[in-house]
């Protein structure tokens, strides 16, 4: 497995067995207590653990890491990730089940992004505007 290093502001990837749960958490920038969260929820897959009982992620476990914050971050529902994670660990027979929830995801999503462009371009018209507005306003109270 590749693990993530900073040091004296330089950023690496080294070869390592696993990782605690601390590293991951600093590595993807997610409280250690979101970590467990999300494993608990189903958000991502139930992470092994060493023989103290200790997290343990693998490399995999990382990606799963990744995708889930990557798709939060997007605002993809966690009732959706949940499912497809579920769906997931069912193996090649769902594979149909999960691209679907994609499709959708996706749609909701291009929705969404469409809504803020609409919102971008209004903010954009007023910053543009500002000083006319303001000038014109100014004219009016004197």
């Amino acid at each position: 497995m590749l693990k993530y290093k900073q040091k004296a502001g330089k950023h690496s990837w080294q070869e390592v067995s696993g990782m605690k749960i601390n590293e991951v958490s600093k590595m993807y920038d997610i409280t250690a207590d979101t970590l467990r969260y999300y494993e608990r929820i189903g958000l991502i897959p139930t992470v092994n653990r060493n023989e103290s009982g200790i997290r343990d992620y693998t490399e995999t476990d990382c990606n799963w890491v990744n995708f889930a914050k990557c798709m939060r971050a997007a605002g993809i529902s966690v009732e959706s990730l949940i499912e497809y994670v579920a769906l997931f660990q069912q193996g090649d027979k769902t594979r149909a089940a999960r691209k679907e929830i994609l499709i959708e995801e996706r749609a909701k999503l291009l929705e969404r992004m469409a809504q803020m462009q609409e919102t971008l371009d209004k903010l954009n018209y007023k910053i543009d505007n500002y000083y006319k507005c303001v000038e014109f306003e100014d004219t009016k109270l004197k």
